[in-house]
């Protein structure tokens, strides 16, 4: 099973990735902008994820991703650990939001 320690690692083998301390747990920001947390459970991470993409993602999938009521005004989504098929789904989740917050220099 996935967990957080897996978070860290996929997001850390990104170019020029830094880990923060940011509410009282990690972030993750590449070239100064923020593009995962893990949240105090460590159960799901929240990820960048354009707006308007977002209602669609979590109908198709309500069961991996959502957004906390909280976070309804932001361009982020939640996604479950336990929920996720493996470590390429995951990889796959957080480079999509890295490449949202990197430069095109980077990419």
């Amino acid at each position: 099973m996935l967990d957080a320690d897996d978070v860290r690692r996929v997001a850390l083998s990104l170019p020029q990735v830094v880990e923060k301390e940011r509410w009282g747990h990690p972030t993750f920001d590449v070239a100064g902008r923020m593009f995962l947390t893990i949240p105090d459970d460590q159960t799901s991470f929240a990820v960048r994820c354009p707006r308007l993409e977002r209602g669609e993602l979590i109908a198709a999938e309500p069961e991996k991703f959502w957004v906390p009521p909280h976070e309804s005004h932001s361009s982020w989504v939640r996604a479950r650990l336990a929920a996720l098929e493996d470590a390429t789904e995951l990889r796959d989740i957080i480079q999509d939001s890295w490449h949202q917050a990197a430069p095109e220099t980077l990419k």
